[in-house]
């Protein structure tokens, strides 16, 4: 079970969130067309350490880059490369910065130059999730609460949830419990703590929620895409509960 932040390791996840959230609108706000995938992760790991941060990411497990960079039909954990971003493109950005000892996640869907009417809405529909399961967060909920108020919205709206991956709890360390689902029943999963962190991804599909694990050279993470080739989009903040609401940490 986690173990509940005092103040002042509040006070250390906020520094370490809202780093999260500058690196990740920083870079965002850079991202066109003719760029690769690889130029994106550097400029990211710079301005993490220009504004004094680390790069969460590097040697996580092994995985060689300081962000996560997942494209089109990719779910996530995509690896930046020699891929050239194109117009059309969706491209989730995921950002962890460390300071402190501390660690704030979060990420992005950016649609690039024109996209498809269809695209637009799967990205909507992505953060639209997100935001929902943030809603349905209280401090004697569970993680079911929130996959199920997440998985019904999608449903309704004709896309799917990634069941297996989800968000995590967070503080002193990257990944820990509870696991947070994008679906699940109401007053079940796990029970969440107040004064603890976590976040909130939910993963969704174009199409059918099953996908292709593939491996990443040198590292035990495993990255991920659709089944059938289409789209997925996801958005995540790192959250902290207390005993009488939530606050979302990576808002700048």
């Amino acid at each position: 079970m986690q173990k509940a932040l005092d103040k002042d390791e509040i006070k250390k996840m906020r520094v370490a969130c809202k780093m999260a959230a500058q690196v990740l609108r920083y870079t965002s706000d850079l991202i066109k067309p003719g760029m690769t995938t690889l130029e994106v992760d550097q400029i990211a790991d710079d301005y993490t350490k220009t504004i004094g941060g680390i790069s969460a990411c590097i040697g996580y497990h092994g995985y060689p880059f300081a962000t996560c960079i997942s494209v089109n039909q990719v779910v996530c954990h995509g690896l930046p490369g020699s891929y050239v971003i194109k117009d059309g493109d969706i491209l989730n950005l995921d950002v962890t910065v460390k300071k402190d000892g501390f660690f704030g996640d979060n990420s992005k869907t950016i649609m690039i130059g024109e996209v498809s009417d269809q695209a637009k809405d799967v990205v909507k529909t992505a953060y639209e999730a997100m935001m929902i399961g943030i809603e349905s967060i209280t401090p004697k909920g569970w993680t079911g609460d929130i996959g199920f108020e997440t998985n019904k919205f999608v449903t309704r709206k004709g896309y799917t949830t990634i069941k297996e991956i989800g968000g995590h709890g967070i503080g002193r360390v990257f990944h820990s419990e509870p696991f947070v689902p994008a679906f699940g029943k109401k007053g079940k999963g796990e029970k969440l703590r107040p004064f603890t962190c976590f976040t909130v991804e939910p993963m969704i599909n174009e199409g059918t929620e099953d996908f292709i694990e593939k491996s990443i050279h040198g590292s035990s993470i495993k990255y991920y895409e659709t089944a059938d080739g289409k789209l997925s989009a996801q958005f995540e903040h790192t959250i902290l509960l207390t005993d009488t609401g939530y606050e979302i940490l990576t808002l700048e």
